[in-house]
């Protein structure tokens, strides 16, 4: 599976606006958090997944989701493309990861807030767990 994005849509009258991903499926879903880079390190990398995959969805400001196909866990490529989406909030959008990436998140505006939706249980975190140096591979900071 490649990454994709399910998009959803904005309704708003004179009561307000609700925001919505119709076209999301929660039954993979086992837990959730919310990430909120701080200003003095807008960008949170990288961070690689063998089994779990990952749905981001931003609450406030906006956000460049950066990820990576991974090669080779032990030693990946230094030369691997870096694909990039922008997520803001008014695009009521989920940015899908697959398993077998390593990603890398960038808050774009001060307060930004991202939903991260997981699909492995919080108990076989440890075993999925990838980390590589945040300069591993380089992101263009504009």
């Amino acid at each position: 599976m490649n990454p994709k994005i399910i998009q959803g849509g904005i309704f708003s009258d004179h009561r307000g606006t609700i925001t919505y991903v119709n076209d999301f499926d929660f039954k993979t879903i086992e837990r959730f958090y919310t990430i909120s880079n701080s200003e003095e390190n807008p960008i949170r990398a990288w961070h690689g997944h063998k089994l779990d995959a990952k749905n981001f969805y931003c609450i406030s400001g906006s956000f460049k989701i950066h990820f990576i196909k991974i090669d080779n866990w032990e030693n990946p490529s230094k030369d691997l493309p870096i694909e990039t989406i922008l997520v803001n909030v008014t695009d009521s959008k989920i940015v899908h990861i697959p398993a077998g990436y390593a990603n890398a998140i960038q808050s774009l505006e001060k307060d930004s807030k991202l939903l991260s939706f997981s699909t492995l249980p919080l108990a076989n975190v440890a075993e999925d767990d990838v980390r590589f140096d945040s300069d591993y591979w380089k992101i263009d900071e504009q």
